[in-house]
């Protein structure tokens, strides 16, 4: 059976002050009317009932996540006393998947991304699955470049995989980390290279068998673990669990290494909305190329990303490239080429007690 793996453990520091510790950027409706989380879960829906998703959070997001999408139960959410990176995320729900159903197919989705259109990314995930089901292999979906981009890691195409489908599926001769702008231009013009969108498909025996191989204490761990899923100590294994385990990426951990990994190239529009100046690509654009959200008024003010979620309007005059947010008790002022740093500001707010209260 398929089941849908949602990793919503992430803090979105890049989308602060709208992402905020105790609402981040997954639990945001940065996209459409929904959070982003139940955007998720409904663009594959089709091929994932609701009962089969398992949700990894954070344990502070737990209440919140049960509170807010009333479709899933406790049963449905993993929470991680702390953050460890998704090696560990996707070994935990691996491990308790195989508890459930021993043939589980995993679909490994993040909670923030934008994706369209869904059908054909529900076409794909279905064709990666049959190909998983059939195959001791790892699939990670590569999305066709439309840019340059920096922000990205890629994926290298290696030699092509037969299979009976209707979607190119290639063997990954190499993953590469977020390149400099004249590496990313070298990729994006020799089609030799896709983004890394970090989702990926496979059986939930295959990826604890790579676990296992390239990680072997990591695997230990996992399987002592495994042994208290069901019973009333399961919380307090799962503390144990990840205090004796690194902090790393299922990418470092397992996916560099092993060389069954596959990759279907997924002509579709994607985007991890990994921070504030990336609202212009799916905004609406007013025509002095503005992203205005909420009450506004913009005059001879031009390419500037205005949100605004509380009353009261947002006046600008004679602006450029600027990004404000006004929500709650902060209003943030950046200019777009500065705004990727808004951890500085985060990082001098927790300095004092009595700026806390605004992380």
């Amino acid at each position: 059976m398929i089941y849908g793996v949602v990793l919503a453990g992430g803090k979105g520091e890049r989308f602060w002050p709208l992402s905020r510790a105790e609402r981040p950027k997954q639990f945001l409706k940065l996209t459409s009317d929904k959070m982003m989380l139940v955007e998720t879960m409904d663009r594959v829906l089709p091929i994932i009932p609701t009962e089969n998703f398992r949700i990894i959070t954070s344990r502070s997001m737990e209440t919140f996540i049960l509170n807010n999408v009333d479709v899933l139960d406790k049963s449905q959410v993993i929470s991680e006393p702390i953050g460890r990176n998704t090696c560990v995320a996707i070994g935990l729900a691996a491990v308790h998947l195989r508890h459930d159903d021993p043939d589980a197919v995993m679909v490994v989705l993040s909670a923030d991304h934008l994706i369209r259109p869904e059908e054909k990314l529900q076409q794909i995930i279905q064709e990666s699955c049959d190909i998983a089901k059939e195959n001791d292999c790892l699939i990670t979906l590569g999305i066709i470049p439309t840019r340059p981009e920096t922000g990205y890691g890629y994926i290298k195409l290696g030699d092509k995989f037969e299979h009976d489908g209707k979607y190119h599926a290639c063997k990954v001769a190499a993953f590469a980390e977020k390149p400099k702008a004249a590496v990313a231009h070298e990729y994006y013009y020799s089609q030799q290279y896709l983004w890394n969108s970090g989702m990926f498909i496979w059986s939930a025996k295959s990826i604890l068998k790579a676990i296992a191989k390239f990680q072997p204490e990591l695997a230990e761990e996992l399987e002592k673990y495994s042994a208290h899923i069901g019973t009333d100590n399961v919380i307090s294994a799962r503390e144990e669990l990840f205090k004796k385990v690194a902090s790393i990426s299922i990418d470092f951990a397992v996916l560099e290494y092993a060389e069954n990994v596959l990759t279907l190239k997924a002509d579709i529009i994607w985007d991890d909305i990994g921070g504030w100046n990336a609202l212009p690509r799916y905004k609406k654009l007013t025509r002095d190329n503005n992203v205005v959200v909420g009450e506004s008024l913009l005059i001879d003010s031009y390419e500037n990303t205005v949100y605004n979620e509380e009353d009261g309007i947002i006046a600008c005059l004679g602006v450029s490239d600027l990004v404000i947010v006004r929500t709650d008790n902060i209003t943030m002022v950046a200019h777009k080429t500065e705004v990727d740093r808004v951890k500085e500001i985060l990082a001098e707010l927790g300095k004092d007690d009595s700026t806390k209260k605004y992380l």
